[in-house]
């Protein structure tokens, strides 16, 4: 299943925020992104009914099984890009940013390269 960048950005930080915090509601999501609460609240019924997040009679939000997936991938791709560009010399503040910008966009393909020879190469450490 193919879904935009900004469903990803919110799937990636719902899974954050509910490892960080245990659960996870609008506001914590507005206040993370630094967005308004109607937009999170327009994002939070398209992923609802794209069954990738419920939410609970108290307003806690949890990952689907398929929204956990997408979730889990982008947020491998941002902590490894990230990771090696900070290990490349990159202010960590500018390889976090690049990492989200990136981790959209890199094929499946070039990623588990990527992957693999990072791993080779921590290996050869």
């Amino acid at each position: 299943m193919k879904i935009q960048e900004s469903a990803e950005n919110y799937l990636e930080t719902i899974l954050v925020l509910s490892q960080r915090q245990g659960y996870v509601r609008s506001i914590d999501i507005a206040n993370e992104l630094s967005f308004s609460k109607p937009s999170v609240s327009v994002a939070m019924k398209n992923l609802r009914q794209s069954e990738l997040i419920t939410v609970n009679d108290e307003g806690h939000i949890s990952l689907t099984p398929s929204g956990l997936a997408i979730a889990a991938k982008v947020y491998e791709r941002h902590t490894l890009l990230s990771d090696m560009l900070i290990s490349l010399g990159v202010n960590p503040t500018v390889a976090a940013e690049d990492a989200c910008r990136i981790e959209h966009v890199i094929s499946d393909e070039s990623f588990q390269a990527l992957k693999s020879y990072l791993h080779s190469v921590r290996l050869k450490k």
